[in-house]
């Protein structure tokens, strides 16, 4: 923080002043020191501005809930509908049967990137 001068001309040093007055009660109804303590009665630390920190963080972010899952299972494709070859013209015929080895060389491709 700065140093102010004041209207009668004094110099307040901030950082001081909040340093040498951190453990005071803070004016208000929140019944908190002036770090942010929570107090009790008699001015006695019950629960520490870090400690509600931290659990606010663990509320929030310590949920397993909020969390990413790093061990997803699979979900399997569906295996595609046998088509009747006999019903398809010449072009077709030759694009499903394009279609079934491409789908095989993926396949061991994917094996081949897993043993990596």
């Amino acid at each position: 923080m700065a140093n102010y001068k004041t209207a009668m001309g004094k110099t307040v040093d901030m950082s001081a002043l909040a340093a040498k007055n951190e453990k005071t009660r803070a004016v208000g109804n929140m019944k908190v020191n002036a770090r942010g303590d929570t107090i009790d009665a008699q001015g006695r630390i019950t629960k520490t501005a870090t400690a509600k920190v931290n659990d606010s963080y663990n509320r929030t972010v310590g949920n397993r809930s909020a969390q990413p899952v790093r061990n997803k299972q699979k979900v399997s494709a569906p295996p595609p509908p046998s088509i009747d070859l006999s019903q398809l013209n010449e072009i077709e015929r030759e694009l499903e049967e394009n279609l079934e080895e491409e789908l095989e060389i993926e396949k061991i491709k994917a094996q081949e990137l897993k043993k990596k």
